[in-house]
């Protein structure tokens, strides 16, 4: 999304969008997301990859279907391709490993005959994509594509991590299943990123805001980086396949990888499980 320029407020220029992938995938990154949603995201992914002679190789790409703004929430079968194929162009792939049904209002139209899944399960056979998750909030839409058995992965975001758990036994269910599972909002927007959230002209507003403080302090008082704590309390679940943070620049990519990998103190991880413990009144 921010490499996309989705946020107005926030405008990323061509240069260094490209710039923010291609140091990506030098250090190492190996799971990249997109979406028809996010402006100019997949047409600045096509151009980094194109610069470097193409994905390379043991990278995983996800786009999405069902969002592009001119046939937003249409999950019909010839909405579907049209999106698929208009996603591969501006890549510049012919397959993807991974399209995901994005954000749709409810289940029904996705899983009806000739709906997005019918299509995608086309696009699949014909080699244009490998697999087919679904990428939304609502936990009972991933419970359903968990148990009718046509999505190998599912997205959920803004319900696992430091201030909420509300997904675990969502990730559970998945995971008994073989589904995979990709993590988003693991520092909640910028809540759990570093700065005060409270003092954070961008996040003092949000409802998580106070608790993101809470955990502010914890961490400040440990000596150890909030974000860090954020992203490698979510990375030690094994049934996360992945997550997904969203650096706009360069710099950040190498903040991410270093805070995700950096050594903290072994003892706290059993305060973390204790404060959400309290906070959740287990």
């Amino acid at each position: 999304m921010a490499i996309g320029s989705y946020h107005a407020d926030e405008p990323v220029a061509d240069q260094a969008a490209v710039a923010t992938i291609r140091r990506a995938l030098e250090l190492g990154i190996n799971f990249l997301d997109t979406s028809p949603l996010y402006k100019e995201s997949e047409r600045r992914f096509g151009a980094a990859l194109g610069a470097i002679g193409g994905l390379p190789s043991g990278t995983v790409i996800s786009t999405k279907t069902g969002t592009h703004p001119d046939r937003r929430y249409d999950y019909s079968a010839e909405a579907t391709r049209w999106s698929v194929e208009n996603s591969l162009r501006l890549l510049g792939l012919d397959s993807v490993d991974m399209v995901l049904v994005h954000d749709p209002p409810a289940m029904d139209p996705v899983l009806a005959a000739d709906g997005a899944v019918d299509e995608l399960e086309r696009l699949r056979d014909e080699g244009k994509l490998r697999s087919i998750g679904l990428g939304v909030r609502s936990h009972d839409f991933h419970r359903t594509a968990i148990r009718c058995g046509r999505f190998d992965g599912i997205l959920t975001f803004a319900d696992y991590n430091l201030v909420r758990q509300s997904a675990s036994s969502l990730i559970d269910e998945a995971h008994a299943a073989g589904v995979g599972v990709i993590v988003a909002q693991v520092v909640l927007a910028g809540q759990l990123a570093g700065p005060d959230p409270l003092e954070n002209p961008h996040t003092r507003d949000r409802p998580d805001a106070a608790e993101a403080h809470q955990w502010w302090r914890w961490a400040r008082d440990r000596g150890v980086p909030l974000q860090a704590v954020a992203v490698q309390w979510v990375l030690r679940n094994p049934k996360v396949s992945t997550i997904l943070i969203g650096p706009k620049t360069p710099t950040e990519v190498e903040e991410n990888i270093h805070l995700a990998s950096m050594p903290l103190p072994t003892s706290i991880w059993d305060e973390v499980e204790e404060r959400m413990a309290v906070s959740t009144g287990r």
